[in-house]
């Protein structure tokens, strides 16, 4: 429950000296007022609370911090353009846009390398805790980087981001965590400085750079100089310019209905900007809380919605799946490998898991259980990078999440089971006991793929209908494990791409290039879904038409009219899976070994099923040629982002693949995954008839399951397949069920019809529930139905009837 103002202060004033802790205890005693709670309690926002600094994972974290602080104290030299000689941020003359990025980004690596120390100095067991030279080189450090570069008068160079966001940031940490220490025309400087950055004007309008993550990231440098320089305005400003960031959109940045994240316009980006907003948003709610800016717009309630809508169907076991983290995915080591470095899906899932918790803190009691539920899961379920020994997360992180995991009043939560289908980031996620999987497709109205900054070189065909999946015991390190660096970008799982070779960075940064398609999307009733894609190439002539039905222990994977002429060959990629370092996985095709030496490579002209120890079994379903291919594959992060790494990395590769031939007319596959399955599952699959393919061309990709009571089509053009006919393009999921009624699933990928008539030719008896937007025009002998689908944005439209 929010304080009053007067319980605000009570509060804070009876847990000041708390707050502040350690070192800064011996700081002047003075009444506090509502600028210095929110300053007191933004440190321990910061710095963290009622964690055991003897205990681990504190202990050793504190100790690397110390130990990284002394590095730092001993490498700075502060010289004219410069606070550490590797990190020089004068502006370069003449201006290079690459060289001006890099001396932009230097500034506000040299403020976070100046928070590391102040956190040295303030933390316990570090070693260097109160230590009065790490202060006065903090200190010196800082008044080093506002005279010379970050101050007021300063024009803006390189990437806006650092001026505006990056920069602010550290300056709050700093302010908050050295508090008085600071010289009071330092910190008024630095007020003037963010100030002059990030004016008001900054968030007067929501556009530009001015929205989602971005605005809600301008609102936290806003709240700095509310905050530290004590501007009641201010902190106003950033309080009401949050509100735009919580109503639901239609176009562009920010939260759908349907759980949809996006930023930069067009591209899906839940796992790290969405990340962004998450965090923002949490430090805000947080330190406002109970003050007289606390944010109590009602449209909040449309966030807090979010945690279980948008970020936790795209969390599987701890990870955050790389489909919706943009060109993040080609974050991995930095220049010398260190391990505080490491970015990967298990870390952007640790950062999002982390933030939900500190939510929790402040969430209605309902929420907040089932949040930290969710969070204690998570954590119990990652044995491939346990949350508590991530390097990347801080100690009040850490101290939050240890918290939730250490209350026996806190049960964890399993991983759901279900589909979500989020129509308008073109993704699609199926979850299944011990399994999940993911669909990446483009459009219209979403981008091929992002690169920007020198990153995500090589994204090209992450877009193509890329296949992502994840099993409980196996496969969580398939893509944290330097895949990215080493996979070949051409044979990414699920696509179907011309091997014609793309420049790095091809095509317009900040996922400038769309496909010119609209039939992306499906339609699901809630636990298996239809799924399908008019595929485009990027800078190619290739078109195809993909679809996905994602069932019960299976994917089924269909493609037709795949055609190009680029001159080169074509490929559709079953699988690509990562075996590490050495793996050896053993490999059957149709009950016969297959050497695990690496190169390998070898067609069978028709196999029936192959299985990979510890993965899972494919089943083809057309009797057409697939290549198998053992390969050890080196790369280097610096390959796929200017920033990267230029260590070498290997690692080897079992993929499977169809050879479509050079410019094909007319090719097609039709295959199946069953995940975690064995061999003895995956033979008998094949060998019995469970699933038929009723159409796999261009205008239509159907399949029917009787021991699911499964029928599925995707329409590209009207007409009919597996008793299902329509009146214009859909997609269609029909499921029978057990208890004599069934449910008729149909939605408009195109997003441009206004009504579709459907007939199913089946004897129904009577309607139990529909949609509004569904009118049943016809029962008896067969089914026959309208849906309204004008501004559905894709979404599905549900009739249950009883057969």
């Amino acid at each position: 429950m929010p304080l009053s103002r007067r319980g605000f202060l009570t509060a804070a004033a009876g847990t000041g000296a708390t707050l502040l802790g350690g070192a800064a205890s011996a700081a002047p005693a003075r009444a506090a007022d509502e600028f210095d709670v929110l300053r007191q309690r933004w440190r321990s926002l910061v710095l963290g609370a009622g964690f055991d600094a003897a205990a681990e994972p504190f202990r050793g974290r504190l100790a690397g911090l110390g130990a990284d602080a002394a590095d730092l104290r001993r490498s700075m030299e502060p010289a004219a353009g410069s606070l550490w000689p590797d990190l020089v941020y004068a502006d370069p003359e003449p201006d290079t846009d690459a060289e001006s990025v890099t001396r932009s980004a230097a500034v506000t690596g040299s403020l976070q390398r100046l928070v590391t120390m102040a956190h040295a100095w303030a933390q316990p067991g570090t070693g260097l805790t109160g230590d009065a030279a790490l202060l006065t080189a903090a200190t010196t450090g800082l008044d080093h980087l506002h005279t010379q570069v970050y101050r007021a008068g300063q024009a803006r160079y390189g990437n806006w981001w650092h001026w505006q966001i990056g920069a602010p940031r550290a300056l709050f940490d700093l302010c908050a965590i050295l508090g008085d220490r600071l010289p009071a025309g330092l910190v008024t400087g630095l007020v003037a400085a963010v100030g002059h950055f990030v004016p008001d004007s900054a968030v007067a309008t929501y556009g530009g750079t001015s929205t989602g993550a971005n605005r809600v990231d301008l609102c936290r440098s806003i709240a700095f100089t509310g905050v530290v320089g004590r501007d009641a305005a201010r902190l106003a400003l950033a309080r009401d310019a949050l509100s735009p960031v919580f109503p639901h959109v239609t176009t562009g940045d920010g939260f759908y209905r349907d759980g949809s994240f996006i930023q930069h316009g067009w591209v899906p980006y839940t796992g790290t900007y969405g990340n962004e907003l998450l965090g923002g948003l949490a430090v805000l709610f947080a330190l406002l809380a109970g003050s007289d800016w606390a944010v109590t717009d009602p449209n909040r309630r449309l966030f807090l919605d979010s945690v279980e809508r948008s970020y936790a169907p795209v969390l599987f076991n701890g990870l955050m799946m790389d489909g919706v983290s943009g060109r993040g995915i080609s974050r991995g080591a930095a220049p010398g490998d260190p391990a505080r470095a490491r970015d990967d899906d298990h870390v952007r899932g640790h950062a999002v898991i982390a933030n939900i918790a500190l939510l929790a803190q402040g969430a209605p009691a309902a929420e907040a259980a089932r949040w930290k539920g969710m969070v204690k899961g998570w954590a119990a379920r990652d044995a491939y990078a346990p949350l508590l020994s991530d390097p990347r997360l801080g100690v009040a992180a850490l101290a939050r999440c240890r918290e939730i995991l250490d209350d026996p009043a806190v049960v964890a939560a399993a991983e759901p089971t279900g589909h979500r289908l989020f129509a308008a980031m073109d993704r699609a996620v199926h979850r299944r006991p011990g399994w999940a999987a993911m669909v990446s497709m483009s459009s219209a109205r979403i981008a091929f793929y992002e690169h920007g900054n020198g990153e995500n070189l090589r994204g090209w065909h992450t877009g193509a209908g890329m296949l992502y999946w994840w099993g409980a015991d196996s496969g969580n390190g398939q893509y944290s494990d330097a895949f990215w660096p080493t996979v070949d970008p051409y044979r990414l799982p699920g696509v179907t791409v011309s091997r014609k070779a793309l420049a790095d960075a091809a095509g317009g940064a900040w996922g400038a290039d769309k496909p010119n398609a609209v039939w992306v999307g499906g339609t699901t009733d809630g636990e298996f879904a239809a799924v399908g894609q008019d595929t485009r190439g990027l800078h190619s002539t290739l078109t195809a038409r993909k679809s996905w039905f994602l069932l019960d222990d299976a994917v089924i994977c269909l493609g037709g009219g795949v055609a190009c002429s680029d001159g080169t060959a074509v490929e559709s990629v079953y699988d690509n899976r990562n075996l590490g370092a050495s793996g050896t996985h053993a490999l059957t095709v149709d009950g016969t070994a297959q050497p695990v030496a690496h190169p390998w490579s070898a067609t069978f002209p028709a196999p029936r099923w192959a299985h990979l120890a510890g993965f899972g079994g494919y089943v083809f379903l057309d009797g057409r040629a697939v290549v198998f291919r053992r390969e050890e594959r080196t790369g280097r992060w610096r390959d796929i982002n200017t920033g990267g790494s230029t260590t070498a990395i290997t690692r080897r590769y079992l993929t499977l693949y169809r050879h479509h031939g050079t410019d094909p007319v007319s090719g097609g596959y039709a295959y199946l995954v069953m995940p975690g399955a064995t061999a003895a599952a995956t033979a008998a699959r094949a060998g019995a008839p469970w699933a038929t393919v009723l159409a796999n061309g261009p205008d239509r990709q159907g399949i029917a399951v009787p021991s699911l009571g499964v029928t599925a089509v995707n329409f590209f053009a009207a007409g009919s397949a597996g008793g299902v006919t329509v009146s214009a393009p859909a997609s269609v999921l029909v499921r029978e069920r057990g208890d004599g009624t069934a449910v008729v699933c149909v939605a408009d990928p195109r997003r441009s019809a206004t009504t579709i008539d459907v007939t199913w030719a089946r004897a129904v008896a009577s309607v139990v529930s529909r949609d509004p937007t569904v009118t049943v025009t016809g029962t008896g002998a067969s089914l026959a139905l309208r849906v309204n689908a004008a501004g559905s944005a894709g979404a599905t439209h549900r009739l249950v009837v009883r057969l």
